[in-house]
């Protein structure tokens, strides 16, 4: 499977700007053969710091109905985080959606906001776990962004068997450092493939209108921990082929799952 992680400079509340980057980005997937595409985090808004929060859920709907179609006419899987609808009366969630070709099979709300930014003012947080499904294109789950600090919430998809672990990601430049190691160090954790999309750009994020710069360094690491392709700050698609057999191949040799000591810390602990 050709894969690839499309970063762009994400722009704070004009969604139709950031619709027609997304479209043309996944038009251009489609026609040089890539079939997996992973957005970055908020992509159609970015962190808005004011407005009526339902408006912008309404605009971030209709943007994901569109990249549904494409999804669909282009016959792609296209992953990205957007406003979610949460519980009355609380605020929206930090939600990725997963469309393969048209259809939305897996939803998953970010479970750990980031409180420098002040996430947690604007955004409720998640009460599961992230969820494995399988596709065409094998089997799928993924984080957002900070997620990937905390190796406990991975532990699901590691015992799901997940293949491919996809992160859409605002991960500012002070901290680029961190998001090579842990990209790269969940890929071997995981044994799977882990395709990360990391926003170009500056911008203004959250209520405390926190200035941050983004490297657009994305990043696809293989299973075994290497790197198979890397931004570098230039606003495109950065690809790679994912190769299952060599997926398989490792999981044979290092029988981690098999190995485990689940009478000590348990099955999901």
């Amino acid at each position: 499977m050709r894969a690839a992680a499309f970063q762009f400079d994400v722009r704070r509340g004009e969604v139709t700007a950031n619709l027609a980057a997304v479209a043309a980005g996944l038009r251009e997937a489609a026609a040089r053969g890539i079939e997996l595409v992973v957005l970055p985090e908020m992509w159609p808004t970015s962190f808005v710091a004011d407005g009526d929060p339902s408006v912008w859920q309404r605009e971030s709907d209709a943007a994901l109905e569109r990249v549904g179609e494409l999804s669909r006419d282009l016959g792609l899987v296209v992953a990205g985080s957007s406003f979610g609808a949460a519980r009355a009366g609380t605020p929206p969630r930090n939600r990725l959606s997963v469309f393969a070709r048209g259809e939305r099979v897996l939803v998953y709300d970010k479970l750990h906001l980031f409180s420098p930014t002040a996430e947690g003012e604007s955004f409720s947080a998640g009460d599961a776990l992230p969820t494995t499904v399988a596709t065409s294109l094998g089997k799928l789950a993924g984080i957002v962004c900070y997620d990937l600090r905390f190796g406990a919430c991975l532990r699901a998809p590691f015992l799901d068997e997940a293949e491919v672990l996809l992160v859409p990601a605002q991960w500012p430049s002070p901290r680029a450092a961190h998001w090579r190691a842990l990209v790269c160090g969940r890929a071997a954790e995981l044994q799977a493939f882990v395709v990360a999309a990391n926003r170009t750009g500056t911008a203004l994020v959250g209520r405390r209108e926190l200035a941050l710069d983004f490297p657009g360094n994305s990043l696809i690491a293989a299973p075994d921990g290497t790197i198979l392709a890397e931004g570098h700050g230039a606003d495109g698609l950065v690809e790679a082929e994912l190769d299952f057999a060599s997926l398989r191949t490792l999981r044979r040799a290092l029988p981690v799952r098999r190995d485990e000591r689940r009478d000590l810390y348990g099955p999901r602990a």
